[in-house]
């Protein structure tokens, strides 16, 4: 009958151990979970890399994007393009017209942003003073017919898409999460006696006794005993710098005066 107990128990346990180390690991983070589909790279820094999120909408990848790093810029809520704009980065989030149920994630420099979009299109999703940012003032002279890369094959890049390979794949920085932590480097400088908690600021560390700000000092008097000018302890008795007196009488006995 116990062993019966105790088989009951352990199937009870498994499936309760496993949920808690499932739980334990954890999800993995939101750019871990688009794989990289394509690249392009050109001369000059021109990049491009293409992510998919299956089963999602535009909108929806584009909050997920923004809520784990932050753009400078995000375009209008739109189900076919919409745009985050980063210092280095455009992030060009669209519906995969081959697959309509998917999201497509662009992820262009600067560089290749200038050399093949057609400016004239990303005006109806971003703001001119962004614009002008991205094509350094001068939209007009870029000749560029790109629209993304779920067009490609309607308005080309000058560059061409290939299936990146297993190096490329480590090259490409992944889309992760900006992080958030802060470094305080302690100062090397001494801190002052009255606001330290020990040596330089470290509470397990003993104060220097020569870090106070009193400091002893030996002179000899005039008879030659040494006397310190340092303050007593305000447990020890005073002691009398006078000489002591002689008791009037024929024991001669010496007496130190209170």
């Amino acid at each position: 009958m116990p062993n019966r107990w105790m088989k009951s128990i352990k199937l009870l346990l498994i499936p309760a151990v496993l949920l808690l180390l499932l739980a334990g690991c954890g999800s993995p983070g939101i750019g871990e979970s688009y794989p990289l589909e394509s690249v392009s790279t050109k001369d000059k820094g021109q990049t491009s890399r293409i992510y998919r999120a299956e089963n999602k909408t535009v909108p929806e990848v584009a909050k997920e994007l923004a809520d784990q790093k932050q753009p400078d810029e995000i375009s209008k809520e739109d189900d076919q393009h919409m745009f985050l704009v980063y210092p280095d980065e455009l992030y060009h989030v669209q519906q995969d017209q081959a697959k309509p149920s998917d999201t497509l994630i662009e992820v262009d420099t600067k560089e290749y942003v200038r050399e093949n979009y057609d400016s004239s299109f990303l005006q109806g999703y971003i703001l001119a003073s962004v614009l002008d940012d991205l094509f350094d003032g001068h939209k007009k002279s870029y000749k560029g017919s790109y629209r993304g890369y779920s067009s490609k094959e309607i308005y080309k890049p000058s560059g061409s898409y290939h299936v990146p390979s297993e190096a490329e794949k480590k090259v490409a920085p992944p889309i992760t999460k900006e992080g958030t932590g802060s470094i305080f480097k302690r100062s090397d400088s001494k801190k002052k006696s009255d606001s330290s908690v020990g040596q330089d600021g470290n509470l397990f560390k003993k104060q220097d006794a020569s870090s106070s700000g009193s400091k002893g000092k030996i002179t000899r008097s005039s008879d030659g005993s040494s006397v310190s000018s340092k303050s007593s302890s305000i447990f020890s008795k005073p002691k009398s710098k006078s000489p002591p007196r002689t008791k009037a009488g024929s024991s001669g006995r010496i007496t130190k005066r209170r």
